[in-house]
């Protein structure tokens, strides 16, 4: 079960901490509830840290999260990473990649 204290609030608050205001968090879990379930240290924290990487600050990050949630539930090694790679190897530079995300961020979903 999650507890309100141990699980739940706090990843209200790290969203909160990128920049997200309570509606946005608010739509961003009625949307795409399982990602109150999603690991702060295994899965969040790592993927953000990872969109930042290319070149999102908190602000695109936060947008990115409210437009397309799923995104943080997929895996960075399974799924994103390769996905970014292909659309590297066509040319792509970071910040390029980077904005496709934030412009489309359903575009890490295709398969």
């Amino acid at each position: 079960s999650y507890s309100l204290e141990e699980n739940l609030k706090p990843r209200v608050q790290w969203f909160k901490d990128l920049g997200m205001p309570d509606s946005q968090v608010a739509k961003t879990i009625a949307e795409f509830p399982q990602l109150m379930s999603c690991s702060l240290e295994a899965k969040l924290k790592p993927t953000v840290q990872w969109l930042k990487a290319l070149g999102m600050d908190d602000s695109l990050v936060a947008t990115t999260i409210v437009k397309f949630p799923q995104l943080m539930s997929y895996s960075l090694e399974a799924n994103l990473k390769p996905r970014v790679q292909w659309l590297k190897d066509l040319g792509m530079e970071d910040s390029q990649v980077a904005t496709a995300i934030v412009k489309f961020p359903q575009l890490m979903s295709y398969s």
